[in-house]
């Protein structure tokens, strides 16, 4: 069975570059845009299963289209393929659910391996920095003491977000509970660690070795 592919980047020779790379026995390019409005509407004209997303289409944030591709197509499966190997990217991929995270530097057959992988509804390979990421967040186990860290479990998934650069809204969506939960916990973790912001909790997450 072949599978549909919809490329998406704002740079018109990468589109058609990554066209004429991946075009394979089990795998269809059926469209390329250049920006949302251009891939949604692909995505309504084509029904895509896949959408090989670049990290940024110019002006605009491109992961936070998943969701209205998700929307146009509720079916389809939206793979990141960007030039930062970036945690917080990867991190905010995984949360609003991408399905992975690749980068542009990898060879054609990783990439391609990558996409039958998501195709088949497979496990995301050991190597995915998606995989390592999502896992990484979903942790409730702390690597320093309670003294060190006075947190709960969900203060502690909470923290790890905020360290990875999350917005309250992604961290709800990523963890499955209301952004007013989140901004409790948030609250909670900033009083507990006695820091002014979130910004001084995430550079605490980094040198804490949280994230």
């Amino acid at each position: 069975m072949t599978t549909k592919l919809l490329i998406v980047d704002d740079h018109e020779v990468v589109r058609l570059g990554l066209a004429a790379l991946l075009e394979d026995d089990s795998l269809e390019v059926v469209g390329t845009a250049g920006n949302v409005e251009q891939a949604v509407q692909q995505c309504q004209l084509h029904c895509p299963d896949l959408v090989l997303l670049d990290v940024r289409l110019g002006g605009t944030d491109g992961l936070s289209a998943i969701a209205a591709f998700q929307l146009a197509v509720p079916a389809v499966r939206v793979v990141i393929l960007s030039a930062y190997d970036n945690p917080t990217y990867i991190a905010r991929a995984a949360a609003l659910g991408a399905a992975d995270y690749l980068l542009k530097s990898q060879p054609r057959e990783t990439v391609l391996g990558a996409l039958k992988r998501v195709a088949r509804e497979e496990p995301l390979s050991q190597e995915s920095l998606l995989r390592r990421i999502r896992a990484k967040m979903r942790r409730t186990e702390a690597c320093l003491t309670t003294a060190e860290l006075p947190l709960t479990n969900r203060e502690l998934q909470v923290f790890r977000h905020v360290g990875l650069g999350l917005s309250n809204r992604e961290i709800a969506t990523s963890l499955g509970i209301s952004v007013e939960t989140v901004k409790e916990h948030v609250q909670n973790v900033l009083r507990k660690l006695e820091v002014i912001d979130r910004t001084e909790a995430a550079v605490r997450a980094v040198k804490m070795g949280v994230v």
